[in-house]
């Protein structure tokens, strides 16, 4: 009997030993294990029903939903709801339509400009239908470019929302003349070749077109583009398969939501995040949304009360908005559990979760056509994702050494690549195979080919090239430190510097301009500011110049500062110098050069004073 007891005691002071010890040394080790679990398992479920069946589409789940659930809530917007069986039916519908009278063919690729709102999805569901491929238009996007998006993806249909008909003006011939057919979500048309599509809902079947036209015959098989800003100037179609969007609708599962929590999509549907992880993941849970036309700080809290909001998706600039709105005695009465997101400052996750109370926020790191992902599970404030021994051996990616200063690989005597220390911040590169493919750009092999490193760690490998510089702590922990190249980010939206270079030299007066992105304190990313040289013979025009800016380049992407130089610094490359004028920033008291900023009530840029400066820095003038 001693013996058996003394046995006992010896196991059970193991098993508390090696309890202790895992929680000492590896403390996240379970919820790592049971988090990557889930994602091994969905990833495994996606490629085996893809070798044994027929592939099961993020379309094909919604229509399994709407007969599963036809009665429950699956859209709620502006005080409407709309049923699974609802927008199902507006959907075939639209399917109709688009066979009989649009004349779409399995295979066509369609363009779609429209703000958020249920028909967003009812168009996007009813094209996907019939067979064809939908390019998501940014709705702040103008003539050229707009014009551009439809060179990239091969679209010859364009659908657009009522209440952004306008935004054609100036390019309706050229989209005509390039035989590219218009049909707007209204009942009359003004314009004599813009083509109706309301009037022709009502009197359409709302019985399903066969289910063949939309059936996939790969996961690999494109199904959206979504344009991304980058480093060559005007807007990229990032490529997104099956295998994406169904990854992407994972998201919310994940993360530990059910089919009972009601989620809240502010962001525009046009970027990956509303489409493909907010209302992809609604559709996988059988859950309900709240979608918002555009966010609204002041409304925020209030929806979530009204609807019993649980999940949202956000930005970081978004919770900064929430946590700058007046203070109430309601702050924390609502049934928010988590937040689902990116780009969320240490400080401001902080303060929002003092003033708003335990929401779980849940960082995403990953761009719209990348091929790595990070998730911050744990939630550990300032970090965008965590690694581990599992996860290293599921994803490759690895952190390089990269010059700023000369914006430039650090590579070693051989020519390769070297890696970064723990805790050292280095470029975040994700190895290009088969389990983890990179699909690229539509209409240029070129640009593809760009967004690719090879010849990294050893001959003929490639890598994805995220743009981001990125460290790693010793317990894994990921963190998000800067953008390299020429795009920062402002407002939630990626800037193209190039793009916007381009527009400005457009100007008479602009001899070589050098646009980059600048810190304010207490805001979220980089602001707009343009160095430039004005050509000897003309002046500065600051009102010429806001014209111009105002007709020409979205509101995110505005040069909020002009720094006029006598001549600009070039690397050794000979690419124009940004990091000095990055460090720099916008200060007059520490600058010499003559600087301006863009004022929307004179309708000018005006001098940057140095009260000007001050009011930006305390917060009282409206960026």
């Amino acid at each position: 009997m001693p013996l058996s007891l003394g046995w006992l005691s010896a196991v059970a002071a193991g098993v508390f030993s090696a309890h202790v010890l895992q929680k000492l040394c590896f403390p996240y080790f379970w919820r790592d294990f049971f988090f990557l679990l889930k994602v091994v398992w969905y990833g495994a479920h996606l490629e085996l029903s893809n070798l044994t069946s027929r592939v099961v589409t993020v379309l094909d789940r919604f229509v399994q939903q709407a007969h599963r659930i036809p009665d429950k809530p699956f859209v709620i917007y502006d005080g409407a709801v709309h049923t699974y069986r609802d927008v199902e039916r507006r959907s075939n519908r639209l399917a109709n339509v688009f066979l009989e009278r649009v004349k779409l063919r399995r295979g066509d690729c369609v363009a779609l400009l429209m703000s958020n709102e249920p028909d967003f999805l009812c168009v996007w569901f009813g094209l996907v239908k019939v067979g064809c491929s939908v390019a998501f238009l940014n709705t702040n996007i103008k003539s050229k470019s707009l014009l551009h998006c439809f060179n990239c993806c091969g679209a010859k249909t364009l659908i657009v929302g009522a209440d952004l008909v306008e935004c054609l003006d100036g390019i309706l011939p050229s989209l005509l003349e390039d035989n590219i057919q218009v049909w707007s979500m209204k009942s009359q048309s003004e314009h004599t070749q813009v083509h109706t599509l309301l009037d022709k809902i009502d009197a359409a079947s709302d019985k399903p077109v066969p289910a063949a036209l939309r059936a996939a015959t790969s996961l690999r098989s494109a199904t959206l583009y979504i344009f991304t800003s980058g480093t060559t100037g005007l807007p990229k179609a990032a490529v997104i398969t099956h295998l994406q969007s169904l990854k992407a609708a994972a998201g919310f599962w994940v993360f530990g939501a059910t089919e009972n929590d009601v989620m809240y999509i502010p962001l525009p549907l046009y970027h990956s995040a509303a489409s493909l992880i907010g209302i992809g993941g609604t559709i996988e849970l059988g859950a309900t949304c709240v979608l918002k036309k555009k966010f609204s700080a002041s409304q925020f809290w209030n929806d979530c009360r009204k609807h019993n909001v649980t999940v949202f998706q956000y930005i970081g600039e978004l919770c900064r908005y929430l946590c700058n709105q007046p203070k109430r005695e309601e702050d924390k009465v609502h049934k928010v559990r988590m937040g689902v997101g990116n780009g969320l400052r240490q400080d401001v996750w902080r303060e929002f979760q003092n003033r708003f109370g335990d929401v779980k926020m849940r960082e995403v790191y990953g761009s719209t056509e990348g091929n790595l992902c990070f998730m911050n599970h744990i939630g550990k404030i300032g970090t965008v994702g965590r690694s581990n021994f599992f996860y290293r051996l599921l994803f490759k990616y690895d952190l390089i050494k990269y010059d700023m200063e000369k914006d430039e690989l650090v590579k070693d005597v051989h020519g390769f690549c070297q890696r970064v220390e723990k805790g050292e911040t280095g470029l975040l590169l994700s190895k290009v195979s088969a389990t983890s493919p990179f699909f690229g750009y539509a209409g240029s092999k070129q640009l593809t080919e760009k967004k690719l490193i090879r010849n990294v760690f050893v001959k003929e490998d490639a890598y994805f090239n995220t743009g981001d510089l990125m460290s790693e702590d010793q317990d894994g922990f990921i963190y998000f430190r800067d953008r390299v190249g020429d795009t920062f980010r402002w407002k939630g939206e990626n800037v193209a510097t190039t793009e916007v270079t381009e527009i400005l030299g457009q100007v008479d007066f602009i001899q070589e301009v050098n646009v980059y992105g600048v810190e304010i304190p207490g805001f979220e990313g980089r602001a707009g500011m343009a160095a430039m040289i004005v050509r000897p013979e003309l002046t500065f025009d600051g009102k010429k110049l806001f014209e111009h800016v105002m007709k020409e380049i979205p509101a995110y992407a505005r040069p909020l500062f002009i720094r006029l130089q006598e001549f600009m610094e070039m690397t050794s490359t000979f690419k124009q110098q940004k990091f000095q004028l990055v460090q720099s920033g916008f200060n007059p008291l520490t600058i010499s050069d003559l600087l301006y900023v863009l004022d929307y009530q004179q309708q000018n840029y005006i001098p940057l004073t140095d009260s000007i400066y001050q009011s930006i820095l305390a917060g009282d003038r409206k960026l």
